[in-house]
C-alpha cells in the first residue's frame, strides 16, 4: 500500500515538473475552448470574434515560445521533448498557422457561405496543438495521437466546405485513405511494442528489442508505421488523395495542407533517421534506404506528373509532392549533424508555398478559375501579382537570386559532402535526380510567367473583377515573395541563428 502511495505520489510529482514544458500548447488549449464560446455566443454580435480570438492565441503562443529558445527538457515520462529542434519546428508551425487564419479570414470575408465560419478557427488550433506535439516527441504513441488530431481536422477542414459532388468526393477519398493508413500504422506499433516494450524510439531499450527481433517482421512493422508518415508528407506511393484534395479544397485550405502538416511530419522522420540511422544494425541501414528511395521515387513522380497539369492548384499539389521528396533527402543531412540546412529549407519552403498559395487565391477570386490558361496575357493588367508570383516560380525551380537557390544549394553541398566520405551510390543517385527534377520543374513553373507576360490574349474576354479594397492576402503573398528574395541574398540573416 505505501509503495502505491509513493508510485502515485512520484508521477504525480512528475506531471506538474512537466508542466511547464507543455505552457505553449496549453495556450492553445485554452484559445481553442475560448475561440468555440465565440463562436456559439459573440458571433452573434460581432462576427470576427472567433477570429480575432484564434490570432491573439497564436500570437500568445508564439510569445510564450520564445521563451523556450536555447532550452531542452524531457517530460511527461519521456514523451514531450523540448530542444532546438521543437523550437524551431514550432515557430515555424506558428508561421503557417497564422498566415492559415488569415487566409481563410479574408477568403471567405465577401462570400456567403450558410455555416458557421467561427467552427473553422478552433479546428486550425486543435490542429496546431497535435502539429506541436507532432514536433515534440520521440514517442510512438504521442506521435500516433498527434497525427490522428491532425488528420481529423484535416478531414473537417476539407469536407466542411463541399458544395458539390467534386468537392464530397475529394473529402471522402481523403478520409478514407486516411483512416487506412492509421490502421496500417496503429498494427505497425503494437507490433513494434510487442518485439520492444517500449515506444521510445530512441531509446536504448526500442533499439535493442529491435535488434533482438526476427529481421523480416521487424521490417514488416517498420514498413507499416512510415505508412502512417507517408500520408501526412504525402509521398509516393501515399500520394494518391493530393492532386484531388488540393483542387476540391478552398485555396487557405490547399495552402494549410500544404505547408503546415508537413513541418511536424519531416521532424518526426527527422528525429526517427537521427536514432536509427546511427546505430550499426540492418534496419538503420533500411531506415536510410527507405528514405532514399523514397526521396528519388518522390521527387522524379511529382515533378513529372506536374508537367501535364493545367490547373495550378492541381499543378502545385505534385509540386509539393517533389519537395516533399527533396525534404526527405535533407532529412539525410539532419541525420548527419547539419540540422540548420534541413530547417533553412524547412522555412525557405513555408514563405514560397504560403505566397504561391495566397496570389492562386487571389486570382481565383479575380477570375472565377483556377485553370493556367486563364492568366493568358494578364501580366499588364495585373503587373505586381504576376511579377511576384514569378520570382517565387523561380525560388520554388531553385534559381539565383532567391532563397530556394539557397537552399537548395545548402542540400546538394550536404549530400555531396557525405558521398565524398561515405562513397555509397545512393547518394550519388540523390544528388543526379535532385538535380534533373529541378531542371524539370522549370517547364511547369514557367508556364505563370509564359502565360501571363509572353501569351496575349486574343479575344480579350478575361474579365477580371474589380476591388477597391486593399487585398490583404496580395499584401501578405508580397510580403512572403520580398522576404524569399531577401533570404537569397543575405541568407546569414536565417542561417546564423539556427542551431
Amino acid at each position: 500500500m505505501n509503495d502505491f502511495v509513493f508510485q502515485v505520489t512520484d508521477s504525480i510529482d512528475h506531471i506538474i515538473r512537466s508542466i511547464p514544458l507543455f505552457k505553449v500548447e496549453f495556450a492553445l488549449c485554452i484559445g481553442f475552448l475560448l475561440s468555440i464560446a465565440c463562436t456559439l455566443i459573440f458571433d452573434k454580435y460581432w462576427k470576427q470574434s472567433s477570429f480575432f480570438i484564434t490570432i491573439l492565441t497564436i500570437i500568445s503562443a508564439f510569445i510564450i515560445l520564445l521563451t523556450q529558445h536555447d532550452y531542452t527538457n524531457h517530460g511527461f515520462y519521456g514523451m514531450l521533448t523540448v530542444d532546438k529542434t521543437s523550437f524551431f519546428a514550432r515557430v515555424f508551425i506558428s508561421l503557417g498557422l497564422f498566415v492559415s487564419t488569415i487566409f481563410l479570414q479574408q477568403h471567405f470575408a465577401n462570400r456567403d457561405f450558410k455555416k458557421r465560419k467561427g467552427d473553422l478557427y478552433s479546428i486550425l488550433l486543435a490542429a496546431g496543438i497535435g502539429l506541436n506535439l507532432f514536433s515534440m516527441t520521440t514517442h510512438w504513441l504521442m506521435a500516433f495521437i498527434a497525427i490522428e488530431m491532425v488528420s481529423i481536422c484535416s478531414y473537417i477542414l476539407v469536407g466542411y466546405f463541399s458544395e458539390n459532388k467534386k468537392q464530397a468526393e475529394a473529402a471522402m477519398k481523403y478520409a478514407l485513405f486516411g483512416s487506412a493508413c492509421s490502421a496500417v500504422m496503429l498494427y505497425g506499433l503494437s507490433l513494434i511494442y510487442g518485439f520492444t516494450g517500449d515506444l521510445n524510439f530512441a531509446s536504448a531499450r526500442h533499439i535493442q528489442g529491435l535488434i533482438a527481433a526476427p529481421e523480416v517482421m521487424v521490417s514488416i512493422a517498420i514498413l507499416f508505421v512510415f505508412t502512417g508518415i507517408g500520408f501526412k508528407l504525402s509521398f509516393v506511393p501515399f500520394h494518391l488523395w493530393a492532386p484531388d484534395v488540393y483542387e476540391g479544397a478552398p485555396t487557405p485550405v490547399t495552402a494549410f495542407l500544404s505547408t503546415v502538416p508537413k513541418i511536424a511530419a519531416i521532424i518526426l522522420m527527422a528525429r526517427l533517421a537521427t536514432a536509427w540511422i546511427s546505430t550499426p544494425f540492418y534496419f538503420s541501414e533500411l531506415t536510410f534506404l527507405f528514405i532514399s528511395i523514397v526521396s528519388i521515387v518522390t521527387m522524379l513522380a511529382g515533378n513529372l506528373i506536374a508537367l501535364r497539369q493545367t490547373d495550378i492548384k492541381r499543378m502545385m499539389a505534385y509540386s509539393s509532392i517533389g519537395h516533399t521528396g527533396f525534404l526527405m533527402m535533407a532529412i539525410i543531412g539532419y541525420s548527419n549533424g547539419q540540422q540548420d540546412i534541413l530547417f533553412f529549407y524547412i522555412l525557405v519552403y513555408t514563405l514560397m508555398n504560403l505566397a504561391s498559395f495566397a496570389f492562386i487565391d487571389v486570382l481565383e477570386q479575380k477570375l472565377g478559375s483556377t485553370q493556367i490558361s486563364s492568366y493568358t496575357g494578364l501580366g499588364k493588367k495585373l503587373p505586381l501579382i504576376f511579377t511576384c508570383f514569378s520570382l517565387v516560380g523561380i525560388s520554388l525551380i531553385g534559381l539565383p537570386p532567391t532563397a530556394g537557390f539557397v537552399g537548395k544549394l545548402l542540400v546538394f553541398s550536404s549530400i555531396f559532402e557525405i558521398y565524398q566520405s561515405a562513397g555509397d551510390q545512393i547518394f550519388l543517385w540523390l544528388l543526379i535526380v535532385g538535380a534533373l527534377t529541378s531542371v524539370i520543374s522549370l517547364f511547369y513553373y514557367f508556364k505563370i510567367p509564359l502565360y501571363s507576360f509572353l501569351k496575349a490574349n486574343k479575344e480579350d474576354e478575361a474579365v477580371i473583377s474589380e476591388d477597391n479594397k486593399i487585398n490583404i492576402m496580395l499584401v501578405i503573398g508580397v510580403v512572403l515573395t520580398v522576404l524569399v528574395v531577401l533570404f537569397g541574398i543575405f541568407p546569414t540573416l536565417i542561417i546564423n541563428h539556427l542551431f
